[in-house]
């Protein structure tokens, strides 16, 4: 593992995390760039298509208001990361992750992901890893329900993904100049992982054999995956409770952080 500067006290009081690069092996041969908030309690947040910056505004805010220790990695072959043949899929990818866990010695985390990371978030919990104490799944995919497929984003530029992902269209992010009009190369690296289906037809089953907490949260307003394909989600995993949020679409985290804030602690959304 090969990490950045010393934990000081001063690090744990800020609220800017570090950021630093672990490399996973010999038996997981991957790189995986991790910011870090350090505080006491664990939670990993995964992030969907858009990137890790679609999770950083809400790591911040988790890790200053719970005091946690909040880990936001980039998954390889984003953000213009290295990604090694050996990730061929999500499976391989959560098996990374738990590595991940082992190598920096974690024990109750909670595992949060959305969209991308909401599946993710799940073949995580499906490792059993005994670090893994809860998961949270935010608008995810991956599971395949008739009547409700998700939109196909194979061609879309980020401009479209991002109109299809809010419930008021006034607060997605303005695509940076010369983003082009095809598809962003994180929506390329996202086809790498999932095939160009985003979806798993094992998956709903599978989640059928979970024996941790999982909470489902839903955007009311999400145009990527609908409500009825959350409840979906929901319905396949045995411990789950479902939570729909109002005035939200397909990132919850960034156009509601604090209702999504309040749904992770147990306090519902408001």
């Amino acid at each position: 593992m090969t990490m950045g500067s010393p934990t000081t006290a001063d690090t744990l009081r800020s609220p800017h995390p570090r950021t630093d690069t672990l490399t996973l092996g010999p038996d997981t041969p991957a790189e995986i760039t991790l910011q870090d908030f350090d505080r006491t309690r664990s939670f990993l947040l995964l992030h969907g298509g858009g990137g890790a910056q679609t999770m950083a505004g809400f790591a911040a805010l988790l890790a200053e208001r719970t005091r946690s220790r909040v880990l936001l990695p980039t998954h390889p072959g984003f953000g213009g990361t290295p990604k090694p043949d050996t990730l061929t899929g999500v499976p391989e990818l959560a098996q990374a992750y738990v590595a991940m866990l082992e190598q920096l010695d974690l024990t109750e985390v909670t595992v949060v992901g959305n969209s991308f990371g909401g599946w993710l978030a799940a073949e995580i919990a499906l490792r059993k890893s005994p670090r893994v104490s809860g998961a949270v799944i935010v608008d995810g995919i991956g599971i395949e329900v008739p009547g409700h497929p998700m939109a196909d984003v194979s061609g879309l530029s980020r401009a479209e993904i991002l109109a299809l992902s809010f419930h008021d269209p006034g607060k997605a992010p303005v695509p940076p100049a010369g983003t082009g009009t095809g598809p962003s190369p994180d929506v390329l690296a996202l086809i790498g992982y999932t095939g160009p289906a985003m979806s798993d037809p094992t998956l709903a089953e599978r989640l059928g054999t979970l024996d941790i907490p999982v909470h489902v949260l839903w955007g009311e307003s999400d145009r990527m995956v609908d409500a009825s394909y959350g409840e979906a989600y929901a319905a396949a995993i045995p411990r789950s409770t479902f939570t729909v949020l109002p005035r939200t679409g397909h990132l919850p985290q960034v156009e509601s952080p604090e209702e999504v804030l309040a749904a992770l602690l147990g306090l519902g959304a408001r």
